[in-house]
């Protein structure tokens, strides 16, 4: 057993990881009890990347920790086209632009010169050289350019983290040892016991495969990471982030919301407010639907550890507005309980238990046996009209 009680956690082991055997291989475990709604433990990623898409369509966010660089009112008349919203209580926007910060050579944004530097230290250094001189022809521009023309949205991953991951291995004072801290992560392309393969592993898929991989083999290629970058070792990498990437989303105008529904205000000023609220959320959704947020991908060694439940008791959350993540008890766990996630998202959660199952291979490959699963066992294996696959999406799991 691997007691966690080291800075990502608490000063008080809260909780622990367990080889547990079978498929699921680990668990993680309560220490302690937690009530609903505690927070059973934070931790930063070893890894964070914005989807191509997302950035392309103009979400502004730190390269580094994902924190929005635009004002909440900048946010929201961008994304209702409403060039004259104002929003109330100007105090109450999230975004301090006068911390921003670019790095000089290429013009990537960080939201401070801490995270320039904390970035700079652990991966930009490589993938910034690599773009001095970069233009449109750069193996690194081909790599998103090409990622992105064969991942539309929704997006649910983002091959330039691979790229992030290879820096951070060829950057590290221990290369070896940060190799194999990637490893540790689930990387297998196929489920042996259940004939299961990942879904971006498949036939359809072998040819733009390999074209990414020539790609990233031609921009950062090292003998560090030379495994890596051998046909096989490359899909067991995009499996790694397939099956272990947890989405992250940012957005300064939630935070904005966040942060004036804390104050204390007259009835008569409150009520004013939850209806302009509530406007402008159906602004938004008439316009942009469920892509309101800055949106990415990352890697958490404590989170990815956490094993699905279609009925889970703990949820990731991003309360700081950045890539720090929080997973919070969603109902009171004993000591000796397994820690349970959901690797899907509220709404997919509520579809039948083949929708559930459908995703799950095909995105994490195994089949789930938890105990929502096993009492709708002899439910039928259809999909209704309302949950065609093009429809369900996954939300980023361990």
């Amino acid at each position: 057993m691997d007691k966690i009680s080291d800075d990502r956690v608490m000063d008080d082991p809260a909780v622990e990881v367990r080889v547990i055997g079978g498929p699921k291989g680990k668990g993680l475990f309560a220490v302690k009890p937690f009530k609903a709604g505690d927070v059973i433990f934070e931790e930063r990623p070893l890894v964070c990347c914005q989807f191509a898409w997302n950035a392309a369509y103009g979400y502004l966010a730190c390269d580094f920790c994902m924190r929005p660089l635009e004002g909440a009112q900048e946010n929201v008349r961008r994304l209702t086209g409403k060039k004259d919203l104002v929003l109330p209580y100007p105090q109450c926007c999230p975004t301090n632009k006068e911390s921003h910060t670019q790095c000089p050579s290429c013009g990537v944004q960080y939201c401070s010169t801490i995270c320039k530097d904390q970035a700079w230290n652990l991966h930009h250094r490589t993938l910034c050289l690599q773009s001095h001189s970069r233009n449109v022809n750069h193996p690194l521009e081909q790599l998103n350019e090409t990622w992105k023309y064969m991942h539309y949205p929704p997006e649910t991953a983002s091959v330039m983290i691979l790229a992030r991951m290879i820096a951070t291995v060829q950057q590290a004072e221990d290369p070896a040892s940060a190799l194999n801290m990637f490893m540790q992560f689930c990387h297998r392309t196929v489920n042996e016991e259940e004939a299961i393969a990942h879904k971006l592993l498949g036939e359809q898929f072998r040819r733009q495969l390999e074209v990414l991989r020539e790609l990233i083999s031609l921009a950062l290629y090292s003998d560090i990471v030379h495994q890596w970058l051998l046909p096989d070792g490359f899909q067991s990498l995009v499996a790694l982030v397939g099956t272990n990437g947890q989405g992250v989303g940012t957005s300064p105008f939630s935070e904005w919301v966040r942060k004036v529904s804390e104050l204390e205000l007259p009835t008569d000023d409150k009520q004013q407010l939850d209806s302009f609220i509530d406007k402008v959320y159906e602004d938004l959704n008439e316009e942009v639907g469920s892509f309101l947020n800055s949106e990415g991908s990352a890697l958490y060694a404590l989170q990815s550890v956490c094993n699905h439940s279609c009925d889970p008791n703990a949820m990731p959350s991003f309360p700081h507005s950045n890539f720090q993540l929080a997973m919070c008890a969603v109902r009171d766990i004993a000591p000796g309980d397994e820690i349970l996630i959901s690797y899907l998202d509220e709404c997919v959660l509520e579809r039948s238990r083949h929708s559930r199952l459908k995703l799950l291979r095909e995105n994490y490959i195994f089949t789930c046996h938890c105990s929502k699963c096993e009492t709708q066992a002899g439910d039928l294996d259809v999909t209704s009209e309302d949950e065609s696959d093009d429809e369900v999406e996954d939300d980023g799991g361990g």
